[in-house]
């Protein structure tokens, strides 16, 4: 079944960062709308000051004043303060444009996530891209990792939005990823398949018995020598996509990826440290253009070993 889409914010993007959504629980107990999001957002100063702005509107554009009466299972949108982050290094370089079919193509860096979350927010490529082209619809198509680098495909009009997501929920995007990791000692190349479950709030995906909803063939393309070390460069044909996938698939083969902090084990890394990136590329894209029907076969012009940047 389709995923219902969310109705368009009445807020516009501002500085490249769309308002954030805040539910109004069914059960809420609260009279006010102001009161509610004091409630909830610990920060009554914060609250006042966009009220007064008319910052903070409901989903049907009323603007919420000190009296708004609280609307049970609606939603308020404000703009949200943007944290202090770390810059990523690294151009998020335009592969693809064509403004027919609005459809966009990028080549992404490592570090850089794709859409806001958590404590990443403008150092991610919507927002990014949304300030350095002048796009304030844009949206992605996909996702890509935060350690992952390569191709992301975005949209520049929500008019375009559905027919490329319903084109990748159907399968209709072929990937093919370039890995560094160690030698393997079992022969490849490998099918694997398996089922991976992600649980909220933790750090890696797991392999769990049931019916498999992952799959990759692992190939060895070459074997190289840097420095001291031997790794071999893998390509990865994915057939499906799920968190954390390939990095998992590589791991139980025993040859996690190189600069991999979450597999096979968790190593603390500093929020600021962008100087060992995953060896993990998203080399090419190929797809029939679902708008224009022309297809299509966008390549990343970043290369392996990505290089790291020294700690911030």
């Amino acid at each position: 079944m389709p995923r219902r889409r969310r109705p368009r914010p009445p807020l516009p993007p501002r500085d490249g960062l769309g308002p954030a959504r805040v539910r109004l629980p069914v059960d809420g107990r609260w009279s006010t709308v102001v009161e509610f999001l004091v409630t909830v957002t610990g920060d009554e100063e914060g609250v006042w000051r966009r009220v007064r702005a008319g910052e903070v509107l409901l989903g049907d554009g009323t603007r919420v004043e000190e009296g708004t009466p609280y609307r049970p299972g609606g939603a308020a949108y404000l703009y949200r303060d943007v944290p202090v982050e770390t810059e990523v290094p690294g151009r998020l370089e335009v592969l693809l444009r064509d403004d027919d079919t609005g459809l966009l193509a990028v080549d992404k860096p490592p570090f850089l996530a794709t859409m806001p979350r958590g404590q990443h927010v403008s150092q991610t490529v919507l927002v990014r891209l949304r300030r350095e082209l002048g796009l304030p619809d844009l949206a992605p198509v996909h996702r890509l990792d935060r350690l992952t680098s390569g191709v992301l495909l975005l949209t520049t009009r929500p008019e375009a939005r559905s027919a490329y997501q319903r084109m990748v929920q159907a399968g209709g995007l072929s990937k093919t990823y370039l890995a560094l990791a160690p030698l393997a000692v079992d022969p490849l190349p490998v099918v694997v398949r398996n089922r991976i479950v992600k649980t909220r709030g933790e750090l890696q995906a797991r392999v769990v018995p049931g019916e498999p909803n992952a799959q990759t063939l692992v190939e060895l393309e070459e074997v190289l020598g840097l420095g001291q070390e031997v790794l071999g460069r893998y390509r990865l044909t994915p057939t499906t996509g799920q968190t954390h996938q390939l990095r998992v698939h590589l791991s139980g083969l025993g040859i996690p990826i190189a600069g991999d902090p979450l597999y096979p084990v968790v190593r603390e890394v500093a929020a600021d440290d962008l100087s060992t990136p995953l060896q993990l590329l998203a080399s090419d894209v190929r797809f029939t253009d679902p708008v224009s029907g022309v297809a299509r076969h966008v390549v990343s012009r970043r290369a392996l070993p990505l290089v790291g940047h020294p700690r911030s």
